[in-house]
């Protein structure tokens, strides 16, 4: 997918391009948002100073960047696109020795073990879901029971969905009855991109960041919303109406990001090994929690947060059907940027 971050707003939009710099032995290149040094404090206690670190504003910005000559050592994407840059050349495997949490990986987030490839070119360090938000002060609860509420013309004009193609499918997938979109057939691309083109004339907009959202919900010009579980918390803490919606007659979905090892860099191998197992640490969970991401290590998942803490932040486990957003083909996935990009202009 583009995007499963904190980019809130424009000023974080202005950093996409810039870099931060601190320790010149590791060089990552990430969303803004992730330089947080509670993200990896284990790195800082052993290193004695932050990596550096680059920023993008999408994945594919990030993907044409490593292909034109700049030169980083790992970057943070999300599982969709690992086949792309995998396929590439661009990267190298990891030597999941080095993972000091790799065999505690929780590969029932997702139904699947995302990391265990012919070569492990991905570690899953952060995963959030995608369902359904809405004002439970105007929006009844059975109406938000299944995902055709967005073709419901009672809220035509007060709908949005994410401007991200990943997202998107991810529901149009889930309603049109898939829940594995890296077996989907022709059939199923074309019924789910036709469910697209159905709702797009009920949207009101297509929101491209959280923050975004969240004023548009605020302001009451959206009812519903295909909507990250970061919004969630968000809303409530400022006593706004928000409900998250996960467990539709559909389901939902869950995304999952992590890092990648890149080929030519040309900072500290051991470094790089030394920021994943900072990130994957127990001491990392809260933090990551408390921004909206739920840790890809369970053993530290299940020590440093409460199920309750979960359920507030819209990650608990939950008894419906879910589509991980993991891998697919390149192929696919040109195939629904093509398409989203139309439907998204009328056609």
């Amino acid at each position: 997918m583009n995007t499963k971050t904190l980019l809130a707003g424009t000023a974080l939009a202005l950093m996409a391009t810039s870099t931060l710099a601190q320790d010149s032995g590791l060089l990552v290149l990430d969303y803004p948002g992730f330089e947080e040094p509670a993200y990896h404090t284990a790195y800082l206690e052993k290193n004695g100073d932050e990596p550096t670190f680059s920023f993008f504003g999408d994945e594919d910005e990030a993907f044409q960047k490593i292909r034109s000559g700049f030169r980083a050592d790992i970057a943070h994407i999300c599982a969709g696109s690992v086949t792309k840059w995998a396929e590439s050349g661009i990267l190298e495997e990891w030597d999941t020795s080095k993972i000091d949490a790799y065999d505690d990986l929780d590969s029932n987030l997702t139904g699947t073990d995302v990391a265990a490839t012919d070569g492990v070119y991905f570690i899953p360090t952060d995963f959030g879901s995608t369902a359904i938000g809405y004002n439970p002060d105007e929006v009844p609860a059975e109406d938000v029971a299944s995902l055709e509420v967005f073709k419901n013309p009672k809220y035509t004009g007060r709908m949005s969905l994410p401007d991200n193609v990943d997202d998107a499918y991810a529901l149009a997938y889930l309603a049109t009855g898939v829940t594995n979109w890296t077996e989907a057939t022709d059939a199923q691309f074309e019924a789910a991109s036709n469910w697209l083109r159905e709702v797009h004339p009920n949207l009101r907009t297509y929101w491209t960041d959280p923050a975004e959202l969240a004023q548009l919900m605020a302001s009451g010009e959206i009812l519903i919303s295909w909507a990250w579980n970061e919004t969630f918390p968000t809303m409530v803490a400022e006593k706004r109406p928000f409900a998250f919606q996960r467990t539709a007659k559909e389901g939902s979905s869950l995304w999952l990001c992590g890092y990648v090892n890149l080929k030519d860099g040309q900072g500290s191998e051991d470094k790089a090994y030394d920021y994943i197992n900072a990130m994957l640490a127990p001491s990392s969970a809260m933090p990551l929690l408390e921004n909206g991401f739920g840790t890809s290590n369970k053993a530290a998942l299940t020590s440093e947060i409460t199920e309750d803490e979960l359920k507030a932040a819209g990650l608990e486990p939950i008894d419906a059907p879910v589509l991980a957003q993991l891998p697919m083909s390149n192929e696919l996935r040109e195939r629904q940027n093509e398409t989203f990009e139309l439907i998204k202009a009328g056609f």
